[in-house]
């Protein structure tokens, strides 16, 4: 018989941290209340959620790191915005932001979830941020509690 493990979506007895940008602080905190409001539907307790701030998504990875070391979390979500702008500098930080998530994921024994943004517009971002297309900071957190779920399941 095949066996199928899965992790739920119950935040119930679980610690989180969510890690947030200042930077583009209008899609930021929408993005911070929709995770919030997905931590709550999935009966996480509030003395049980961490929020950090950094100033920008470039920051994000180092402090994942730093966070890393507590061992005090069941899970981390990453959560900013990079908007392309009329210079190169949105092509670096998006992608150091991103690849300095992943690699710092990748080592862990945690989830690490990438909720950064990277649009070409301000209107693109906000979509994402709850005004058309879903909120992300919802979606990044749901995947944080299935996915500490599926690590304590593997063991």
């Amino acid at each position: 018989m095949v066996k199928f493990i899965e992790g739920k979506l119950t935040g119930r007895d679980l610690e989180f941290c969510i890690i947030v940008s200042r930077f583009n602080s209008l899609v930021t905190e929408r993005l911070l209340e929709g995770a919030l409001d997905a931590f709550e539907r999935s009966e996480t307790k509030k003395d049980k959620l961490t929020v950090v701030k950094t100033p920008g998504a470039f920051e994000i990875p180092a402090t994942v790191k730093k966070v890393l070391k507590t061992g005090k979390y069941d899970g981390i979500i990453c959560l900013g915005a990079v908007i392309r702008g009329e210079t190169p500098h949105f092509d670096y930080v998006s992608a150091e932001a991103v690849k300095g998530i992943a690699s710092a994921g990748l080592g862990a024994d945690i989830p690490v979830i990438m909720g950064v943004l990277t649009t070409d517009t301000v209107e693109q971002a906000l979509d994402r941020a709850g005004a058309k297309t879903g909120n992300k900071g919802f979606d990044a957190a749901r995947s944080v509690i299935e996915m500490a779920n599926l690590y304590k399941e593997i063991g």
